[in-house]
């Protein structure tokens, strides 16, 4: 299935779609931080940190890269 036929049958059934996927993100801003959200899904640091923010997030630091020295 791909995302336009699932967007179809959502609205068929009278969930908006578009609304349901931002909760979803900042869900997960709020469970990780946003850079690795960002990463992850493919959007901009700066629009996955303003996620957070609206959704009252406390990662306010994070340091990417690798950790195991």
């Amino acid at each position: 299935m791909n995302p336009v036929s699932l967007q179809v049958h959502l609205r068929e059934i009278g969930v908006p779609p578009q609304r349901g996927r931002a909760s979803v993100i900042r869900q997960l801003v709020l469970q990780a931080p946003a850079p690795v959200i960002a990463k992850a899904l493919g959007y901009h640091d700066k629009t996955a940190t303003r996620l957070v923010t609206e959704a009252g997030g406390t990662w306010s630091r994070y340091a990417p890269g690798d950790h195991q020295r």
